[in-house]
């Protein structure tokens, strides 16, 4: 069996009195409280801030990228387009490369901008050539001359397109 200490009340100091020590100690905890939870903070922003710039740059390296190698799809479109023995075995292995090509950039989020039915918009579309004619709609797209491509939103390559009315 364990005994308590006997405690005098000359002994025990009387801490619920606020003095000089504790109101700067508390000041200081205070300060510091605030110090840490403004850091905590800034540090919260610079991730967000820094996960934003590197999802920004991988996108740009991207569309970099893109933009130097779709002249090369672009040929392989002008070569199928100029085939004119469809069941040539060169033929058909150019196909392949070219719907491989596809599906890879696709893969990566590029694709074509629609064009041919579609409403004109300046954002995604070139206008090199005007038609009249009754019967299409207004600002409607009649033709393709160059194939556009986007990045999710970002458009990478703007289509080139005859308008109509």
């Amino acid at each position: 069996m364990s005994k308590k200490p006997e405690t005098s009340p000359d002994t025990i100091e009387e801490v619920s009195e606020e003095t000089p020590e504790v109101n700067e100690f508390e000041a200081k905890y205070q300060e510091t409280l605030d110090r840490l939870l403004r850091t905590t903070a800034e540090y919260d922003n610079f991730r967000k801030r820094s996960q934003k710039e590197k999802e920004a740059m991988y996108q740009n390296a991207q569309a970099d990228f893109a933009e130097k190698i779709l002249p090369v799809l672009d040929n392989f479109d002008r070569a199928i387009a100029a085939c004119d023995n469809k069941e040539d075995g060169f033929f058909k292995g150019v196909e392949m490369v070219h719907k491989q090509f596809v599906e890879i950039l696709a893969g990566l989020g590029i694709t074509p901008v629609p064009t041919v039915g579609e409403t004109f918009n300046p954002e995604l579309h070139y206008a090199v050539a005007h038609e009249e004619n009754d019967a299409y709609g207004e600002n409607e797209i009649v033709e393709e001359f160059a194939r556009g491509y986007q990045l999710k939103e970002q458009v990478i390559r703007p289509a080139m397109v005859k308008v109509a009315n």
